[in-house]
């Protein structure tokens, strides 16, 4: 691809970037390296920069640069998971005594690594609504006292409840405190939201969900035009060993190059589905950001394209009812994760944020989150009457 990659859009940079054919072959679609390591032209003598799988792989590569071209940052890594991607991020910014603001309803893997591995090394968090930049501005601890504020982490839109954050507005407050903004994007993704023209120091994604979007691969990345960040990240990564392998690498490329066609499909059914449920006499709330009495919708439309594929409810007849209506969807697939081509229903209280309860962070017991897919929307509306009635 030309190196003037910001004069291409979005489609063409997820589909070109990093990905020219083939040099000996001509493919035009980039290889599965399997290969554990690489000959070398010498002692200390790298061929084409690489010299052992776990350090670099060049289907890896490439996948690493697709992501930063898409994201507007210069450096892109990826890992196995997104929760590697999340524990990489913060032990490299982050000591023992050191604080961090987080969501008051982060995702419920990012609050227990938090809570139950994080604090036992040393680290502090607050949990703050982040729509709220007077509670932000008091959480954040001065660096001079020893424990001051090092992340502030922020979701937006968040998992489960869809809560938005203003990213230029909390870049401010991290730029005048010392803090780095981390952004966890991944159910907006780059197609809708870029953080980092925003302001924000990293962004972190679960290339599992809506990136990969075909529910058969897991991976992480992290993405900053930082480059003294990303060598702290890439050592980190490199040293603990959580990097994908080339078929993970080469799945996500994949499902990456058609993601901006998906975007618009998830989109254009949830905003349906939206519709149908704001209506429906037995939903209590919507949760959904594209919604004009959502009390984040100014600040979603000002800073993504769209309004996301997530949508989460709750009903006027309580829990059990929830649990019923998981139970008798037949497109809507009872299951965890989310983003993929298939649409996904789930109880959060009982299933992804199983482990806030008790704690600020835990869910409506009636809450339910789906994760809309790209099927007919007519079908999915139907699965949803017969599961609510």
């Amino acid at each position: 691809m030309a190196t003037n990659q910001a004069a291409y859009g979005f489609a063409t940079k997820a589909i070109h970037a990093g990905q020219e054919p083939d040099p000996r072959t001509g493919a035009v679609i980039t290889p599965i390296y399997a290969t554990s390591t690489f000959a070398q032209d010498g002692v200390g003598g790298k061929r084409s920069g690489y010299e052992y799988a776990r350090t670099g792989n060049p289907t890896r590569t490439a996948l690493e640069e697709a992501i930063a071209a898409v994201e507007g940052g210069r450096h892109a890594l990826a890992f196995s998971s997104g929760m590697a991607a999340t524990d990489t991020a913060l032990r490299a910014i982050c000591r023992p005594g050191d604080h961090i603001v987080l969501p008051n309803d982060a995702y419920g893997g990012t609050f227990r690594l938090l809570d139950k591995v994080l604090t036992e090394w040393g680290v502090h968090y607050d949990t703050v609504d982040l729509s709220d930049l007077d509670a932000v501005r008091a959480a954040i601890r001065p660096l001079e006292d020893g424990r001051g504020t090092k992340v502030i982490w922020c979701e937006t839109p968040t998992n489960p409840l869809l809560g938005i954050a203003d990213i230029s507005a909390l870049a401010e407050l991290a730029g005048q405190s010392g803090a780095k903004l981390v952004v966890d994007n991944t159910f907006a993704t780059p197609y809708l939201q870029n953080p980092l023209e925003l302001g924000a120091d990293l962004v972190v994604h679960s290339t599992t969900k809506y990136l990969g979007g075909h529910s058969d691969v897991v991976g992480g990345a992290i993405v900053t035009s930082l480059s003294e960040l990303h060598e702290r990240f890439d050592f980190l990564r490199n040293t603990a060993g959580a990097v994908p392998g080339p078929f993970d690498s080469w799945l996500t490329l994949r499902g990456l190059k058609t993601l901006a066609v998906r975007m618009e499909r998830h989109c254009d059914n949830a905003e349906r589905i939206v519709a149908a449920l704001s209506a429906h006499d037995a939903v209590r709330e919507v949760y959904y950001p594209g919604l004009a009495e959502h009390p984040g919708h100014e600040v979603a439309a000002k800073q993504m394209r769209r309004f996301g594929g997530m949508v989460s409810f709750t009903l006027h007849a309580g829990q059990q009812a929830a649990l019923d209506v998981a139970a008798k969807t037949k497109l809507f697939l009872l299951a965890e994760s989310l983003g993929g081509i298939e649409s996904l229903i789930e109880h959060p209280g009982q299933m992804t944020h199983a482990s806030t309860s008790g704690s600020p962070l835990q869910v409506p017991d009636d809450l339910l989150r789906l994760s809309v897919g790209i099927e007919d929307a007519t079908d999915l509306l139907d699965d949803l009457y017969q599961a609510l009635s």
